[in-house]
């Protein structure tokens, strides 16, 4: 059992206004909404907060029309000058979810430390130590905290090499030789996913090789329900630090509260360096502010099924938010069946962002078009090289097919110096539509710029042209339903002209079961002599609009039953296309996925623009038959 005689003080970093925010709702909060909390947080003396980076940087701007600069300027504004205020950022990646070179990761560091950040915590999913050093240097180099990171995971298969207690101390005693700076070391474990032996043997043998002056931190989740046991054992192990947050964003696919890891300390001569007493007060006024948002249960949830698909809490709960949206949580399931093989195929990087998203949407690819069959970008240059050297050999038969569908070589070169300069094209956007080209204004373009994506979704463009994309998790209001004031029956009207032709007809219903809206498109086949068997049809201007079986064209949906965004169209009105054609995609999880011409024939009409939601009963085109 965990005891001292020398009491001890665990100091805490406080999660719940990043790391719960992201792991509940992937971020998209209003910062208004939880400002109170943050206030009285700071009044109840806690000092130390994370308050951005990971999805807490692009989720403001991405979905809540907010800067995400001026949302941590306004929570350091609230706290005060003196706490402690830490980001998260991803060693190549930055804040980003693609690879971005120093120059970019220089003004990204430049830009935290002006908006408040004292604190930054950079891991490399790869544990690649090179790439750790170089991109920590740019932190040390802003007068920010280094917080370098070991990230740990459990695997869902047996290895001796990988992820083992020795394997995360030699990852720490590369970090200690590369000779750069760092102020503490973190045992980042973001999927909850390993065994309270191994964290106890890591913190043991890593506190016996690091300075005695530099901290030793704690981070895990509570997917699996072992986040406590993990503590404690990594205290017992000699870390000086932990993460912890408070309810309602705590424990599930987030950090235990702070409640819990206090009362599991008693009697063992630990103690929290946060009063837990002040707990319910913070509580109160985030259930107040979150009163309007709906949590999933499958995020505050507990599920032992991690251990089989290391996925972190800052990622499930986006993930499943994407799902739901775009009408297809039924095959959750199966996405996770398929993340072990993924993992291992990979070469078993850590999954923290963006590797656990890559693994998530190489899972979901394989699940949705059959395995390898399409190779996710992330995924496939991860397998490539480029975002470092994997702590397994990768798959050599997924290496040739992710190069061969990517076209892109492996790299053998250093990946930062193979990653592209962006910032000049963020500001060459920004000249081309007269908008300002201050520096926090081209990183913000800079960083939402992903490889094949239309400029003109650019979040941060958007956001700077006053027309960001608004996309909250809000609870349905439902308006109240006006009491009918009897009126005698009007006569009944001539019979119009039908409407539609006999023959197949398409439309769409939409049916709510157990809170769940699924929308179905069907066909039924109208007879010929449908009028004459007593159907009535209007010639209202909605029926008239439809574009269904207009001037016999044949409808293009989108393949997701739920709302999808438009992000490329590659016709016009009047081209010719194939049957098997991509006339398009939309945009689902985070990737592209093409819409295909059912026929051939002639566009007869595009319904849509670029950035528009369509979901199964909304058309994308309308193809007239060759011939018809």
């Amino acid at each position: 059992m965990i005891f001292t005689e020398n009491k001890k003080e665990i100091r805490v970093m406080f999660t719940p206004f990043r790391d719960g925010l992201q792991s509940m709702f992937g971020g998209k909060t209003r910062i208004n909404d939880i400002l109170p909390a943050i206030e009285a947080s700071a009044a109840a003396g806690i000092k130390h907060f994370e308050f951005g980076g990971g999805a807490r940087y692009q989720a403001p701007y991405f979905y809540c029309g907010e800067d995400p600069f001026e949302t941590m300027q306004k929570i350091r504004d609230a706290v005060g000058p003196e706490p402690d205020l830490q980001i998260l950022t991803r060693s190549i990646s930055g804040v980003t979810l693609t690879t971005q070179n120093i120059e970019a990761l220089t003004l990204q560091a430049k830009l935290h430390k002006q908006y408040g950040t004292t604190w930054d915590r950079n891991f490399d999913f790869m544990n690649d130590v090179d790439l750790l050093a170089k991109t920590g240097q740019p932190i040390v180099d802003s007068g920010m905290h280094h917080q370098v990171c070991v990230a740990m995971m459990g695997l869902p298969f047996e290895s001796k090499v990988a992820h083992t207690a020795e394997f995360y101390i030699n990852v720490a005693k590369k970090i200690i030789n590369s000779g750069v700076h760092f102020d503490s070391l973190c045992m980042k474990d973001a999927s909850g996913t390993s065994n309270p032996h191994i964290v106890y043997e890591t913190a043991k043998g890593i506190k016996a090789i690091l300075p005695p002056e530099i901290p030793l931190w704690s981070h895990t989740h509570d997917t699996a329900s072992t986040a406590i046991a993990c503590y404690m054992a990594a205290i017992e192990g000699g870390a000086d630090g932990v993460d912890l947050s408070v309810r309602p964003l705590a424990s599930g696919t987030v950090q235990p509260d702070v409640r819990s890891l206090s009362h599991a300390l008693r009697g063992t001569g630990y103690s929290l360096n946060i009063d837990s007493s002040k707990m319910g007060e913070i509580e109160d006024l985030l259930n107040e502010g979150l009163k309007d948002y709906v949590f999933n249960p499958v995020v505050t949830s507990a599920d032992a099924r991690v251990v089989g698909f290391p996925m972190p809490g800052g990622a499930i709960g986006p993930n499943v938010h994407m799902m739901v949206k775009a009408g297809i949580l039924n095959r959750y399931s199966e996405v996770l069946a398929e993340f072990p093989v993924v993992v291992e195929a990979g070469g078993s990087w850590t999954s923290v962002t963006p590797g656990s998203q890559q693994y998530w949407l190489q899972a979901f690819n394989n699940v949705l078009y059959g395995r390898w069959k399409k190779i996710e970008p992330g995924y496939g240059k991860s397998v490539l090289g480029y975002f470092g050297k994997t702590p397994l050999p990768s798959d050599p038969e997924v290496v040739k097919i992710a190069s061969e569908q990517l076209k892109m070589e492996p790299l053998t070169a250093d990946p930062l110096s193979a990653a592209p300069n962006i910032l000049p094209q963020a500001k060459e956007e920004l000249e081309k539509r007269g908008l300002p080209t201050d520096e926090k204004s081209v990183f913000l373009v800079a960083a939402a710029m992903v490889p094949n994506k239309n400029i003109e979704l650019n979040e941060g463009l958007r956001l700077l042209m006053g027309n960001p994309k608004i996309e909250l998790p809000l609870k349905k209001k439902e308006e109240p339903t006006p009491k009918p004031t009897p009126v005698a029956a009007p006569p009944l009207p001539a019979l119009a002209a039908p409407a539609f032709k006999p023959g197949p007809m398409t439309t769409t219903c939409t049916v709510e079961e157990a809170g769940v809206i699924k929308n179905y498109r069907i066909t039924v086949n109208i007879p010929d002599n449908a009028l004459t068997q007593g159907a009535i049809t209007s010639s209202s201007p909605a029926v008239q609009a439809a574009p269904a079986g207009d001037n016999n064209s044949v409808p293009v949906y989108s393949p997701f039953e739920g709302e999808a965004p438009v992000v490329e169209l590659n016709i016009k009105k009047g081209d010719q296309v194939t049957k098997g054609q991509t006339i398009g995609a939309v945009e689902a999880m985070k990737t592209n996925h093409a819409v295909i011409a059912p026929i051939s024939g002639v566009i007869h009409e595009v319904h849509v623009r670029i950035g528009d939601d369509v979901d199964a009963g909304k058309p994308i085109v309308s193809i007239i038959p060759q011939g018809g």
